[in-house]
């Protein structure tokens, strides 16, 4: 039986299907399948594509392939009960926005894998043949789509449901590629000392393409930033733990780290906390109001790195840039080239980083990831990079542009605004992929992605939807 976008919406956050635990949605999307009589194709990249004919009077017309994927961002507010591996989120409604409580919604990307379960149902809406793609862990490396079998896709006219602003229409995105750096630290172990919880924390955090022009401070930045103000100020430690950050593609908004006392007074918890609320008094910006710092006892053994490693490391973590590197000559406010420190973690003797590199320009990526390792290569720690994926050129003739542009036009009475962006889309490896592809990026009103704050315009998510029906129709 069909059902709306939305009601497929409702079941898709009902089922865990955050990035590498997809196995149970791709089995929903093929159970679907299954029970409509489609022909599909699924893989071990858990990828599923799902086949449809052209309703009557389409048959000649080209093949349209519909395509989103089937993870999301799995982060939570502070405090927060909820295991993304096991738990349905929990949605409700503010206005006109459809939010998950405490959560983030998955609106990226399960509005686009709702909004094509429900055309595949429909026995109503006038297409072409149509190839939906779903494809996963997009958020993490886009792993699925680099994974998917090209002889499995015939359409080269693609719409990809994955951008967050309506009346936008993406034509071309940056390159990017994930790096990770280790490096095995020295350890001394004392149980006399006393130890300090750092945790910095009130950030907006946010999607590390689409705003990492936006000056919104990162949690690790800040931390190792703090430590160095530790330092100057005289004060004497070694670093027992960092944890921050999980996700490559989310700028981090909270990190802490245990730092163990032995060498200050009695008054060490006093100093600190001073020194905290001064710092933030100074770096403290208008993107980020409510960024805290805040110290306390911590009660744990005293194993720790040496105070010379602790140096070592913080000046090592102090070294890496982040954020926007150099913008766009040709396209005002677009970045050309960034990276967001994206994850710091210090356990027992190893210290793992991870940062997320983009550029519009292949050298420039591969430059900024000479950089890192070179940084790394100073202080005796490795640097690997994988899940590269290119650069989706701007393509000056195009059909499928044409066409839903003037949908567009007819439905709204104004024209939508052609953009390229910084933010990473499956559409770069696609057009690797497919030869001769044809491709525009659309979706509805998202907000705060990949925070808790995330939410969904429902009246956008409408007019998308109807707008898809009707470039369906029209091509």
């Amino acid at each position: 039986m069909s059902k709306t976008y939305l009601e497929y919406f409702e079941e898709i956050c009902g089922i865990p299907h955050g990035s590498g635990n997809t196995s149970q949605i791709r089995d929903y999307v093929v159970e679907f399948a299954k029970s409509f009589g489609l022909d599909y194709y699924t893989d071990e990249w858990n990828n599923v594509v799902i086949r449809k004919s052209a309703t009557e009077g389409y048959e000649d017309h080209d093949i349209v392939v519909l395509q989103g994927h089937l993870d999301m961002v799995c982060e939570k507010e502070p405090g927060v009960e909820f295991d993304f591996l096991t738990d349905g989120l929990k949605l409700r409604t503010e206005g006109d926005f459809l939010m998950a409580t405490g959560t983030t919604l998955g609106g990226d990307d399960g509005i686009a894998v709702a909004m094509m379960l429900s055309i595949l149902s429909s026995s109503t809406i006038s297409h072409p043949a149509l190839e939906c793609v779903f494809t996963t862990d997009e958020e993490t490396g886009m792993f699925g789509a680099a994974g998917l079998d090209a002889s499995e896709v015939k359409g080269r006219k693609l719409i990809n449901i994955d951008s967050e602003d309506e009346g936008i229409f993406t034509v071309g995105c940056a390159g990017g590629a994930r790096v990770e750096i280790k490096r095995e630290c020295k350890t001394e172990e004392d149980n006399e000392c006393g130890a300090l919880s750092i945790v910095v924390s009130g950030l907006i955090g946010g999607h590390s393409g689409v705003e990492i022009n936006k000056g919104r401070q990162n949690a690790n930045v800040i931390l190792v930033d703090f430590l160095k103000d530790l330092e100057t100020n005289g004060i004497v430690y070694s670093l027992k733990s960092i944890d921050g950050g999980s996700k490559d593609n989310v700028i981090t908004n909270k990190t802490e780290c245990v730092i163990l006392t032995k060498y200050l007074g009695h008054n060490y918890l006093q100093v600190v906390k001073v020194l905290a609320d001064e710092f933030v008094r100074q770096v403290r910006v208008d993107t980020d109001p409510g960024l805290t710092i805040e110290v306390d006892e911590e009660f744990c053994t005293g194993t720790g790195l040496t105070v010379e490693e602790t140096r070592t490391v913080v000046d090592m973590l102090s070294k890496y840039p982040n954020g926007v590197q150099k913008m766009s000559q040709d396209i005002e406010g677009l970045p050309q080239t960034s990276l967001n420190f994206a994850v710091v973690k210090l356990s027992d003797n190893l210290l793992t980083l991870r940062f997320s590199v983009r550029s519009s320009l292949n050298q420039e990526k591969v430059d900024l990831i000479n950089s890192l390792s070179d940084i790394s290569s100073m202080y005796g720690a490795s640097c690997m990079s994988d899940g590269h994926y290119p650069a989706w050129e701007f393509r000056k003739d195009s059909l499928l542009r044409d066409t839903m542009v003037s949908v567009f036009e007819g439905m709204y009475g104004k024209s939508p605004k052609i953009e390229v962006i910084h933010a990473g889309l499956e559409c770069g490896l696609f057009s690797e992929k497919f030869e001769g592809l044809d491709a525009v990026s659309i979706g509805p009103d998202l907000l705060d992605i990949h925070s808790p704050k995330e939410r969904m315009s429902l009246p956008s998510a409408q007019r998308v939807y109807e707008f898809v029906i009707e470039t369906l129709r029209r091509l």
